[in-house]
């Protein structure tokens, strides 16, 4: 089935699901713990959600730390209804590479030490692993539904976010084996992000409307806050205070407290916001409303929209530059690729590549970790 198709079936089954439990007293089902499928260690030291300066300090500067610095710089583009994945040069914005991978790819995630990307093949059960050096896939590793990808903080453990089975599943990234597995009890599981002490995993639980709270460390979920619509990308605020959720049939951006599990504001952007991007400097985020063609630009600090751009299209998930200036969008409804002007929302080239593109990261980054998804890095 396709993932529009699922969308519209999530839609009414969440809306019949949530008539029945409202009936019976309750929203939702209360949280329950994990299935602990394999012996572990402790993978987080437990603490509560913290502030901090900027969690995303070691990715504001424009340059490439010493260990990626010669790595070739290149746009990985998943075509997910082709199976395919195209490889950008983006200086010359020409495709210099096609190649077959799984089937559904949704999303391209450097690895948590920047050495590798893989490509997350739903459909397939499989990851593609990409040498950044050659651009080129070297591997495929078994792995089951993986919708998308996350790495903890620490680097020990990688979390596949496995959306058709309802579930986080956290393996060893170093040997890919299954330590536990989180089920989530609403339906659509699939994007997500740390707190800054890397303890707590916010979760959007697509399908139902859902912003669901994981603790690695207890392996359970312990809260949820209904915000409604269908939630979609989740990005941290730099200060670690609260989280971004777009939400792509209410049309917006939620403001969550993470600790009170409450949405304190919500900012309207486009008609079906859906893909959240940091600027260099981590002072806005870019908001893409996939429906309406549009990008909305979020001061954060202020909290409001200060400019919204009509780039046509379906933007779906983006990039940022390394040096700031551009950002990079997948149009999930066609067979293009935007370049857009960050500092004021020109377009300034459309690039062709496969059937329905998704999750494209542009690689290398700035930053010393990536957390994965399509390049979240801190």
């Amino acid at each position: 089935m396709t993932r529009s198709a699922w969308i519209g079936l999530g839609v009414v089954i969440g809306m019949t699901v949530l008539a029945v439990l409202m009936a019976g007293g309750m929203r939702f089902p209360a949280p329950r713990p994990a299935i602990t499928t394999a012996a572990s260690p402790v993978i987080i030291t437990p603490g509560r959600t913290v502030r901090a300066v900027n969690v995303y300090a070691s990715a504001t500067e424009p340059y490439l730390r010493r260990g990626v610095s010669g790595i070739p710089a290149r746009v990985y583009v998943p075509n997910s209804s082709d199976g395919t994945v195209d490889v950008i040069d983006p200086i010359s914005r020409l495709v210099i590479t096609h190649f077959p991978v799984g089937s559904v790819p949704h999303h391209i995630t450097p690895s948590w030490d920047l050495n590798q990307l893989y490509v997350d093949n739903t459909s397939a059960n499989t990851l593609t692993v990409i040498d950044p050096h050659t651009s080129l896939p070297v591997e495929t590793i078994r792995i089951a539904d993986p919708y998308n990808l996350y790495f903890t903080p620490d680097g020990k453990a990688a979390i596949v976010v496995a959306e058709r089975l309802n579930r986080l599943d956290v393996y060893d990234w170093s040997t890919w084996t299954l330590l536990f597995s989180v089920p989530v009890p609403w339906p659509g599981v699939d994007h997500l992000d740390f707190s800054a002490d890397g303890h707590i995993v916010l979760t959007s639980a697509e399908f139902s409307g859902a912003m669901v709270k994981v603790d690695l460390t207890r392996r359970m979920v312990v809260g949820y806050a209904y915000v409604g619509g269908l939630p979609v990308d989740v990005r941290l605020a730099p200060d670690g205070s609260v989280f971004y959720v777009a939400n792509q049939s209410r049309h917006g951006v939620s403001v969550l407290d993470p600790e009170r599990m409450e949405e304190i504001t919500f900012i309207p952007t486009g008609l079906g916001a859906h893909g959240l991007a940091l600027s260099r400097d981590a002072r806005l985020l870019y908001v893409s409303n996939r429906l309406a063609g549009t990008i909305s630009v979020i001061d954060l600090a202020a909290r409001r929209v200060t400019a919204t751009w009509d780039v046509g299209g379906s933007p779906d998930m983006m990039q940022v530059s390394p040096d700031g200036r551009e950002l990079w969008a997948s149009n999930r409804f066609g067979h293009t690729v935007s370049v857009i002007d960050s500092s004021n929302g020109l377009v300034l080239d459309r690039i062709e590549v496969g059937e329905s593109p998704h999750g494209l990261t542009y690689f290398p980054q700035p930053g010393l970790i990536s957390l994965g998804h399509n390049g979240v890095y801190r």
